[in-house]
């Protein structure tokens, strides 16, 4: 008793006061953020100084002149060109069901593939550099692969579709034909991005669960529906906010494959804002069509955390 004692005297004597420990994480806490400063500044100026400058944009008259532009007072006009636009209300149209439909099947064809890897013993390793080929790839030069593969004189689909006996259909020259042949080469790339995420999150799920649902008697099948998909909804709620974000700044893949064509049914929300921006110099509306689009984004990351049921590190019951 007497050592025990001893012990924990000289263990109380050793703790320094509370008023030092809190001036100690003060101390530590100013020189964390003295080091992240730096990096903190150069987000500032990349990232949220843009999107100010772009909502500011987006709500003031903005006049050219020989020396660049200028704000010259606030107007919703901006917002008054966007909202009687056709080819804006296209654009939103386009690509939130864009968003959707490549989403759902990358997130069905992704988990598909992960509970494939995740019961693989020998070469995972091989399979998943394999899978990672077409994420790796740019999107410019993916556009570019399968502009050649849809090409109407010498493509592959054109080759393959004649062994079959099904024509010479002619893909990127009709709009249901581009926005189905964009999806597919979207589809083709980003699927292995989902199913690395789902597969990260297969592998961290407990295993005595698994061994509870088997003794009881459990299928696979229910197994499937009432214990992994449930544990993973905060990681399909993550692939999901990843692509949203990815789907709606979709530019670089329209604008290779099909120039925003024909006419403008393959035109995206950014591929709009270019447009307006770099191509007509309409600064204010192509700021509104950033904002906008910026807007949408937000709302689909929320409603995607709202369907899911997650918050930051925290699953609500």
């Amino acid at each position: 008793m007497a050592a025990i004692s001893t012990t924990a005297e000289r263990t109380t004597a050793a703790a320094p006061p509370r008023g030092r420990r809190d001036a100690n994480t003060k101390k530590l806490a100013r020189i964390g953020w003295g080091f992240s400063a730096p990096a903190l500044l150069v987000i500032a100026a990349v990232t949220i100084f843009p999107i100010v400058y772009s909502v500011i944009m987006s709500v003031s008259n903005v006049q050219l002149s020989g020396n660049g532009f200028a704000l010259n007072g606030i107007t919703g006009g901006n917002y008054s060109v966007l909202v009687h636009a056709a080819v804006w209300r296209y654009a939103v149209i386009f690509t939130i069901v864009y968003t959707l439909i490549t989403v759902i099947v990358e997130l069905v064809i992704g988990t598909c593939i992960a509970l494939v890897l995740e019961r693989l013993t020998a070469g995972r390793g091989w399979l998943m550099a394999l899978l990672l080929i077409p994420w790796s790839m740019i999107t410019v030069i993916n556009a570019e692969l399968y502009g050649y593969i849809y090409n109407g004189t010498y493509g592959v689909y054109q080759y393959l579709t004649g062994l079959v006996g099904l024509g010479h259909p002619v893909i990127l020259g009709t709009p249901t034909g581009a926005i189905a042949g964009m999806m597919v080469a979207d589809i083709w790339k980003t699927t292995p991005f989902v199913a690395i995420i789902v597969l990260a999150g297969l592998v961290m799920l407990p295993g005595d669960v698994y061994e509870a649902a088997e003794m009881d008697g459990a299928s696979g099948w229910t197994t499937f529906w009432r214990i992994t998909l449930p544990l993973l909804r905060p990681t399909i709620a993550l692939a999901v906010m990843f692509r949203v974000l990815q789907a709606f700044g979709l530019f670089d893949l329209p604008y290779v494959l099909t120039g925003g064509g024909p006419g403008y049914s393959t035109n995206s929300l950014a591929i709009l804002g270019y447009f307006a921006m770099f191509k007509n110099l309409d600064f204010g509306p192509g700021a509104a069509v950033a904002t906008s689009t910026a807007a949408l984004v937000l709302l689909g990351c929320l409603a995607s955390l709202r369907v899911f049921r997650v918050q930051v590190g925290k699953e609500n019951a």
